[in-house]
């Protein structure tokens, strides 16, 4: 009982890229996620509140909330698809296997 353990935490390779990326970590991620985010809370109060028009306008500004954030990222406010760790493919890994 008297057994102390460290406080560390190893980092996978991909836990540390992932960490790294800076994963929607722009002004049009934000602001698209915000938006979206504002009109499925208000779909969902109109969904409880059985008001079909006030939900359909709410999922309307969820679709908003994605058309503001591609075109901010068109205007350059997002991440280029370059720095994304998904599309560099380095080859050194092997492929994942059941262990028994």
């Amino acid at each position: 009982m008297g057994t102390s353990v460290p406080l560390t935490h190893a980092h996978g390779n991909e836990e540390q890229a992932m960490a790294g990326s800076s994963h929607g970590h722009t002004p049009a991620a934000w602001t698209g996620v915000i938006i979206a985010f504002i009109g499925f809370c208000a779909a969902g109060a109109f969904m409880v509140m059985a008001q079909p028009v006030g939900f359909w306008a709410g999922m309307g500004v969820v679709v908003l909330g994605g058309v503001v954030g591609a075109v901010m990222r068109s205007m350059g406010l997002g991440q280029p698809k370059s720095d994304h760790p998904v599309h560099a493919t380095t080859g050194d890994r092997e492929p994942a296997r059941a262990q028994g």
